[in-house]
């Protein structure tokens, strides 16, 4: 391997890691949730609504802790084996996701899944771009390394869409 993009904290032995994108969970729905008879206005919503959740993630209690959300069932809800079956699961008007910003941005993009709050939770994992740190300096891996930060420098995090 000569470079690789590393998802977690940033900490592998051995291996440069610089940070191409910080990772931000951010409440996700349908569009048609939000014209519905349980309107999404403030985060107390969240209560009448299904939460969904992928079985890797504990993040709608931190969600909701972060930002003193009360009478949020956050143990309540389907579990999917994986956090793009949740973000389909959303699209398709089955709940509510708490997604990754940079997954999730395709489907955001389509118009398929929105953020109806301006509230994020700043995870501690983020997207590295990675390579034997013995190796980082030569032309070809350093070249390409210093291409990946500038771009993902120049987009910045994918944004969240919100109607």
């Amino acid at each position: 391997m000569d470079v690789a993009i590393y998802y977690g904290r940033g900490n592998w032995p051995g291996v440069r890691a610089d940070k191409l994108y910080q990772e931000y969970l951010i409440p996700l729905c349908s569009p048609g949730l939000l014209i519905g008879s349980k309107p999404l206005e403030s985060l107390q919503d969240l209560s009448r609504h299904t939460l969904l959740h992928d079985t890797s993630r504990k993040d709608w209690k931190q969600f909701v802790r972060q930002h003193d959300v009360e009478g949020v069932n956050v143990n309540h809800g389907p579990i999917f084996s994986h956090s793009t079956m949740v973000l389909q699961a959303a699209a398709h008007g089955q709940g509510i996701a708490l997604g990754n910003n940079v997954l999730a941005q395709p489907e955001i993009e389509a118009g398929r899944l929105i953020s109806p709050f301006e509230e994020v939770l700043v995870s501690k994992n983020a997207f590295y771009v990675v390579c034997d740190a013995k190796q980082a300096e030569m032309g070809r891996i350093a070249t390409f390394r210093d291409w990946m930060l500038s771009i993902a420098a120049k987009e910045g995090a994918p944004a969240v869409s919100q109607e």
